[in-house]
Parts: C-alpha cells; sequence; structure tokens
C-alpha cells in the first residue's frame, strides 16, 4: 500500500540496499575427523570423540587452523583427537550473512535429507553464528558482546537422524533452557 511506497522511498533516498548472503563453497582433502557415537555424548577412550572434542575441532577446521601438530612460527599446536578417521573429501559451504530462522530451519531439514540415500558420511553439522554485537541474545537478555561475543549454535545429526545441539554464549548472555 502507500506505507509500502513511502518505505521503499525512504530507502532509496538513503541509499539503502539489500545485501544477498555470500555463499562459499570448498572441498577439504584428505581431512582428519573425530570419530563420533551419536549415543555417546562423554566419548568413549579409542571408540569415539566427547562432544567438546568435536566443537573444539570444529572451530579448528572452520577457522583455517592446521592439524598437523607441526610447531613452526607459533607457540601452540593442535591435532585431531584420537580416535579419527581421514575422509578424502569433505564438503564445506558458508553462507554469510543475515539469514533469518525460517530459512536456517529450511537448511536443516534439507541437510536431514542427505541421509534418505545411502551416504559415505556418518554424521554432519550446521553451525550458526550470530553477530558478535547483536544487541540481543537469548531469551531476549541483552548480549554482552564486549566481554567476547560468543552468540553461536551447532547441530550434528547421524545417519540415524539423532542429533546433539550445542552452543556457546557469552558469560553473561542469557541461554535457552
Amino acid at each position: 500500500g502507500a506505507e509500502g511506497t513511502t518505505l521503499m522511498s525512504y530507502f532509496s533516498r538513503n541509499q539503502i540496499r539489500a545485501l544477498k548472503p555470500k555463499i562459499t563453497f570448498s572441498t577439504l582433502r584428505d581431512l582428519e575427523c573425530p570419530v563420533l557415537q551419536s549415543n555417546e555424548l562423554q566419548g568413549k577412550p579409542e571408540e569415539s570423540c566427547s562432544t567438546e572434542e568435536l566443537f573444539e575441532w570444529l572451530g579448528a577446521v572452520l577457522n583455517q587452523v592446521s592439524l598437523d601438530n607441526k610447531s613452526s612460527s607459533f607457540l601452540s599446536t593442535y591435532c585431531c583427537p584420537q580416535p579419527n578417521t581421514v575422509v578424502e573429501k569433505a564438503f564445506l559451504c558458508t553462507i554469510t550473512g543475515f539469514i533469518i530462522p525460517e530459512k536456517i530451519i529450511q537448511l536443516l531439514e534439507q541437510l536431514c535429507c542427505y541421509f534418505g540415500e545411502p551416504k559415505l558420511a556418518y554424521w554432519l553439522t550446521l553451525t550458526v553464528h550470530g553477530f558478535a554485537d547483536s544487541p540481543v541474545s537469548w531469551r531476549e537478555c541483552e548480549h554482552g558482546f564486549h566481554k567476547g561475543g560468543e552468540n553461536l549454535y551447532n547441530f550434528v545429526i547421524f545417519r540415524n537422524l539423532d542429533y546433539w545441539l550445542q552452543m556457546a554464549v557469552g558469560t553473561n548472555d542469557g541461554c535457552p533452557p
């Protein structure tokens, strides 16, 4: 209606424009991946990794940290937790921008459909990062981005459609039940 026309003229007059999310794809080759069991959140020595080990490993992979545990010009090293397996090819898709919750649910549903056909993967993940300077975190609590900015959640979906939900929020942020 008339309000929409006024609103659109406001945006164009002030040079405000809509941006589409940026999508990047990459293939990771010969990637060491933790062995996970959907019913073992704490992991079992020599059988599976814990949720904490996966979360740390996933952060390293998403930030393109070298996982070879070789020191060079830095002080610390990192390697994939044990037990692990080498995956010949892993697919990484990154979408950057403002994505509404309905689209995230749609992505999650599409990922669950991945296991509808026989696949080699035992599990996959969907990680959602909130903006570090978001004014609101969970439960309408003020987001404490001055103290760290953590604001993310991660779904780990298994072949049998069991899943883990991992969340990371700042010390002063509210967290869902």
